[in-house]
């Protein structure tokens, strides 16, 4: 790999960046790229899923999913015939179901 012998000075209004800042740069976005994807945690980037996004997310069917909606376990939203679902809620109902052995 070839190094570039600049140094960080002003020419003519122009600003030379040295391999230095290139590396201290690649350095600041990295720990910025593992803080956003930290903060998401495998979450989507979106607040509220589709039925199909939920039915993939929890491995079920149209079936299933129209169960849940039907026995009030799954709260939803309708709007204007596109049933919408809270990210947080399906995570909350399952960790309110969740079963924890006595071993």
């Amino acid at each position: 790999m070839a190094a570039l012998f600049l140094t960080n000075t002003n020419f003519m209004g122009a600003t030379i960046i040295t391999t230095e800042d290139l590396y201290q740069f690649k350095l600041e976005l990295l720990d910025a790229i593992k803080q956003v994807l930290q903060e998401q945690n495998g979450t989507p980037s979106k607040k509220w899923l589709k039925s199909n996004e939920v039915r993939e997310l929890l491995g079920i069917s149209p079936g299933t999913l129209q169960n849940l909606r039907i026995n009030g376990t799954l709260p939803y939203t309708k709007i204007g015939g596109v049933l919408y679902y809270d990210y947080k809620e399906i995570m909350q109902v399952l960790e309110n179901n969740k079963i924890r052995n006595g071993f």
